[in-house]
């Protein structure tokens, strides 16, 4: 059985960092294209950064030089971090595992709030 969970979500301050990671059970993090979404209150949910299985990125504007992932293949994790955080990012985060047979799994999410 597959499980993702993320964990490093918290409180922090404007312009703080957080990182954030999602430890993988039940498959291999290098199997699979990994990506980080957030939903903030009232809003869809939207991408905030993705890599491939071949190791290409991809971010939004928003998260472009701010944030990065990075996947670890000895832990079974990918992270993602966060720097110069601002109340915009205020958002419940979760990632996200897929790969080219249809395989889509998602974590429970971990809440980042940014304030002063």
């Amino acid at each position: 059985q597959v499980e993702l969970a993320e964990s490093g979500g918290g409180w922090v301050q404007p312009g703080g960092s957080l990182r954030l990671s999602c430890a993988g059970a039940g498959l291999s993090v290098v199997d699979f294209g990994w990506n980080w979404y957030r939903q903030a209150p009232g809003k869809e949910r939207e991408l905030v950064a993705a890599v491939g299985d071949n190791g290409g990125s991809y971010y939004p504007e928003f998260a472009k030089v701010r944030f990065t992932i990075a996947r670890d293949y000895e832990k079974n994790e990918v992270f993602l971090q966060m720097n110069s955080l601002k109340p915009e990012d205020t958002a419940v985060y979760y990632c996200n595992a897929r790969n080219l047979w249809g395989a889509d799994y998602w974590g429970q999410g971990t809440q980042v709030t940014e304030s002063s």
